[in-house]
């Protein structure tokens, strides 16, 4: 599902409530360097059709004539999101956009959370990383505990190790919340790594756990989705130790 507009919404999201979406990518195609096998916009293959960015100035002048729009209808805004079709932080202009949307977001709904969705490929990047320090929500990816396994799920282009990762979310210093995707497939499954995962958690200790699994069309045939009540016994552990853990069906 790829999104045709650079502000979109406001949609009604699992984990964000009211969520006003700010799409940083094209368009018309995708531009990200993960290909998940579970990603509701499709393959990066398929999306090669459209390349061109947004520019400051353009997200600028979409985001206040919605926000703009949407104060004039009293319509409700929980968050501000960047999703988009692939990841935000790719974009040139990331941080400066990211300050256009809190200077708007202040201005039009102050209650409105900021937030990021973000693989965390770019956290060692000090200017990424100052940007996502500034917003509400830093919502950043873990969907393996090492290499191979997120190879197998994120398909990530390029080099990409998880102990880089695990390096960049510590520069958080735990104020950031953690997202991870539960899922199954023939031959194997998320609960089998659990306890690396976990091991991983403890030592990052972030603010805020999102579990959830899927719920659209994957690109990847045969993924099955866990239940909610599966995926608590699977974080069970965590949560007794006073972890805060959002599960997501």
């Amino acid at each position: 599902m790829m999104r045709e507009e650079t502000v979109f919404g406001p949609i009604r999201s699992r984990r964000l409530g009211a969520s006003l979406g700010i799409n940083l990518l094209p368009t018309r195609g995708k531009l990200c360097n993960f290909d998940c096998i579970y990603c509701e916009c499709g393959w990066n293959r398929d999306g090669l059709a459209d390349r061109k960015l947004p520019s400051a100035g353009d997200v600028e002048s979409a985001l206040k004539e919605k926000l703009q729009a949407c104060a004039k209808e009293g319509t409700a805004i929980d968050s501000i999101t960047f999703s988009g079709d692939g990841e935000p932080t790719l974009h040139p202009d990331f941080a400066a956009i990211v300050d256009i949307t809190l200077r708007l977001r202040d201005s039009y709904f102050p209650k409105a959370r900021v937030s990021v969705l973000s693989n965390a490929t770019r956290l060692l990047k000090d200017e990424v990383f100052e940007a996502l320090s500034r917003v509400d929500n830093p919502i950043l990816k873990l969907d393996a505990p090492d290499d191979e396994r997120a190879a197998l799920i994120n398909r990530p282009v390029g080099e990409y190790h998880v102990s880089e990762v695990i390096r960049g979310m510590e520069r958080f210093k735990g104020n950031f919340i953690l997202q991870t995707m539960f899922l199954k497939a023939d031959g194997w499954e998320s609960g089998e790594w659990v306890q690396a995962w976990a091991d991983i958690v403890r030592k990052l200790t972030p603010r805020e756990i999102m579990v959830y699994t899927i719920d659209r069309e994957t690109p990847m045939k045969g993924l099955r989705k866990y239940s909610v009540e599966e995926m608590t016994e699977l974080v069970r552990p965590l949560i007794n130790e006073g972890f805060n853990i959002q599960i997501k069906g």
